[in-house]
């Protein structure tokens, strides 16, 4: 095999002299095919050793091109993790807001009135009240009316009783339970497509330190 451009691995492996140990070289191997097979180009020629000698890429390139993967995958990771943390807090949104809810008074007042109050339980009830969330500000001024304003609580529970957005749940807060599955779903699937960013980057800068081996003999 004479001083060549190589762009495809079959042709690669077609021109390799006959006594190549191709189980001795085969992390090798794998590697230019890997390097080949996503767009990269290798020139080569014959040497002593029976396995072609490296020209292009040379060390120097080698070194840019695994730099280069590097930085691209802190980047990757770095969104990975803020997505793990996005997921984390959308599975334990509802277990942190139960233990939050707590410290807070409203929420020692509504019980207060809840086993006080035959007629503010019944509404509560109906309407599913969401005074797990107390601690969460988007909630936190509905159940602080809720609780406080008569005319607001008979209102809300006429509404969810009779209205048909709540026809098949009568639940004020379904919305809360929506939209942390939703986040959920989302964080899942950003995560899964970057680890499998991350697994590709990888096998790149691993078929390129292989590849930085056969560069420097």
């Amino acid at each position: 095999m004479g001083r060549q451009i190589i762009s495809n691995f079959n042709s690669f492996s077609k021109k390799l002299p006959k006594g190549v140990d191709r189980a001795k070289f085969a992390p090798r191997l794998d590697a230019i095919k890997h390097y080949l097979s996503n767009g990269g180009i290798l020139s080569v020629a014959p040497h002593d050793s029976a396995f072609p000698k490296l020209l292009y890429p040379n060390k120097l390139r080698v070194k840019r091109q695994v730099d280069e993967l590097q930085e691209l995958r802190r980047h990757y990771h770095e969104r990975l993790v803020s997505w793990r943390k996005k997921l984390q807090q959308a599975q334990i949104y509802f277990t942190v807001n139960n233990i939050k809810k707590l410290k807070e008074p409203l929420y020692w007042k509504h019980m207060a009135k809840y086993f006080s109050d035959k007629d503010y339980k019944k509404d509560v009830d109906t309407v599913k009240l969401p005074v797990n969330l107390v601690s969460d500000g988007r909630w936190k001024p509905m159940v602080k009316m809720f609780v406080n304003n008569l005319d607001y609580r008979k209102q809300l529970t006429q509404t969810v009783d009779e209205s048909i957005v709540y026809a098949k749940d009568k639940k004020v807060a379904k919305y809360a339970e929506t939209l942390q599955k939703f986040r959920s779903e989302q964080s899942g699937r950003k995560i899964e497509a970057l680890e499998k960013k991350l697994a590709e980057i990888d096998a790149d800068i691993s078929a390129l330190n292989e590849i930085n081996k056969w560069a420097g003999q």
